[in-house]
């Protein structure tokens, strides 16, 4: 059973925040569901803009700038019907991500993006990628206890956001 009272006392602490917050969520998701590369991106739906907020992997996935929201069938499945999408192999990789080389140079061929919703719409997603099959269906059943932490990780980078810090 992952700990989750790790998870809590980090969000908790009064330490450098959200990325304390940030650090505990990949461990939690690391242990629950694995992820070699582990981000986080928010959505700006009236900017129609995503910005990736954390990465555990910043050299070859940095935290900087935004990105346009495109309409596509990701978009449609998470952001529309608010769904995780999973994809277990670098063609359906390919099909939705622009930067599935690079995906793949990481040893990755799999990838879970799990919807954050805040006050019912979608706030950013948790993104898992892992080797080919990895994501399977039990794992993307549990994957859904990580949307709680993920909303109180979006939160704390909006309240730190809103302070200038």
């Amino acid at each position: 059973m992952p700990d989750y009272a790790k998870f809590l006392a980090a969000a908790g602490a009064a330490t450098p925040q959200p990325q304390t917050a940030f650090d505990s969520l990949c461990a939690l998701t690391q242990e629950l569901v694995g992820a070699k590369l582990f981000t986080i991106m928010t959505s700006d739906r009236a900017q129609r803009v995503n910005a990736r907020v954390y990465s555990n992997m910043p050299d070859a996935y940095p935290v900087s700038g935004t990105k346009p929201a495109n309409e596509t069938d990701w978009s449609r499945r998470v952001v529309g019907e608010k769904k995780t999408f999973v994809a277990n192999d670098i063609e359906d990789i390919k099909a939705v991500f622009d930067d599935w080389e690079l995906i793949r140079s990481l040893g990755c061929e799999s990838v879970m993006n799990v919807p954050i919703l805040i006050d019912g719409e979608v706030a950013g997603t948790i993104n898992c990628l892992h080797a080919a099959g990895h994501y399977t269906p039990k794992r993307v059943e549990a994957a859904e206890v990580l949307k709680l932490p993920g909303l109180v990780c979006l939160l704390l980078h909006e309240r730190m956001k809103s302070r200038g810090a």
